[in-house]
């Protein structure tokens, strides 16, 4: 089979999504079909710098009208087209009618335009961005959906839909547990001694992953004895002002930023956590929970979907608005954690990456039996 896989623009630096086609990519390959990756065309964003005000406003031309009339000519070429991040719906009326496939991620950003997360108020050209996006879905042959929560929101917002198939994601790179020279070498690297315990948490400045919430339960946990001397790790993007204000007031010193950690240092930090504390308000699915069940790190994430989706039986649950219960609720159950760690390697054999790769398989055959069948 001849799959065509749209993938992002470079210059975004999206990388999860940057990583997901080419997850796709390999694991189809393997599996014998002719992968193509197309992005769409760095020309215009490269005349100015990422900072300059127009840099947005140059990248729009670069996917919404120097890209479209390349991928029509490209895509008559292929079985099937896979949009791999539904933000790119646009580009399904650019398909040629061959049938396509895009996978939805999350509704948060379209939620948010619709005023659904008064925290996060979307500006004018945003809104009318995400109606783009959200009017485009329903014109692919198959939607796929990394999770059962994200499915149920795209129902929620579309009156009518192409089938909707759950496709759960699997890891995306080689996590494990790894030696205590390793987990050291990292340590050292935050500016942790090797008697400190500590707490991890990984995520990016998006207002969803609670990052306020996180700091609020760690300061909360260590008024319990089990966890009094636990520092915090905060690995990711760069704080906001709010937290650094936050930590200052709180005289929150063992609080500690790690920005853009590789994919070896964020192994080894799982690997020698106390605990991974995740306990977002929102996610399209919550890969890092599966990172920390490979390394063996006890998780710790909210009680709402798609994080129970994901964990599974492999998590201690917690109210992510309410730090002072969310930290009683850790402190009765933590002395489950080697049960929990043990879960959480059961629960990884639901994510296995040749399963997942499979399931693609047959939601392509079927799409194309379907478009066949719509002719």
């Amino acid at each position: 089979m001849r799959v065509l896989l749209v993938s992002n623009y470079e210059l975004d630096a999206q990388q999860s999504m940057l990583r997901y086609a080419d997850f796709l990519r390999r694991g189809l390959e393997e599996y014998g079909h002719n992968i193509e990756v197309m992005h769409p065309p760095a020309l215009a964003g490269r005349l100015v710098s990422r900072a300059h005000p127009l840099s947005k406003w140059m990248g729009y031309i670069d996917k919404f009208l120097l890209f479209p009339f390349r991928l029509r000519r490209r895509a008559v070429n292929f079985d099937l087209v896979h949009v791999c991040d539904h933000s790119n719906s646009p580009y399904l009326q650019w398909t040629a009618g061959v049938p396509s496939v895009i996978t939805v991620h999350d509704m948060l950003a379209v939620r948010s335009a619709l005023g659904h997360f008064p925290q996060n108020p979307t500006g004018r050209t945003g809104r009318w961005l995400q109606r783009w996006i959200l009017k485009n879905l329903p014109t692919a042959t198959r939607i796929i959906s990394v999770s059962w929560k994200t499915k149920m929101d795209l129902e929620a917002l579309l009156t009518s839909t192409p089938e909707i198939v759950v496709i759960h994601h699997s890891l995306n790179w080689d996590y494990a547990p790894i030696s205590q020279a390793e987990v050291d070498a990292v340590r050292e690297t935050c500016g942790l001694a090797p008697s400190d315990e500590y707490l991890l948490h990984v995520g990016g400045r998006q207002w969803y992953k609670n990052r306020i919430g996180v700091l609020k339960i760690a300061l909360q946990l260590r008024k319990h004895p089990r966890f009094r001397g636990a520092k915090m790790v905060m690995a990711g993007k760069p704080w906001t002002a709010e937290m650094r204000s936050f930590c200052n007031e709180q005289s929150f010193s063992d609080a500690i930023e790690f920005v853009d950690p590789s994919n070896e240092q964020l192994r080894a930090l799982y690997s020698g956590a106390l605990a991974f504390l995740f306990p977002s308000l929102e996610e399209g699915f919550g890969w890092p929970i599966l990172e920390a069940q490979a390394c063996g790190c006890p998780v710790i994430t909210s009680n709402r979907p798609p994080m129970t989706e994901v964990a599974g039986q492999g998590a201690i649950f917690v109210n992510p608005e309410d730090a002072i219960a969310a930290a009683q609720t850790i402190a009765e159950e933590f002395g489950a954690a080697a049960s929990l760690k043990d879960a959480g390697r059961k629960n990884l054999h639901g994510f296995r990456m040749s399963d997942v790769i499979h399931r693609y398989h047959e939601a392509y055959i079927s799409t194309i039996a379907d478009a066949a069948q719509q002719h």
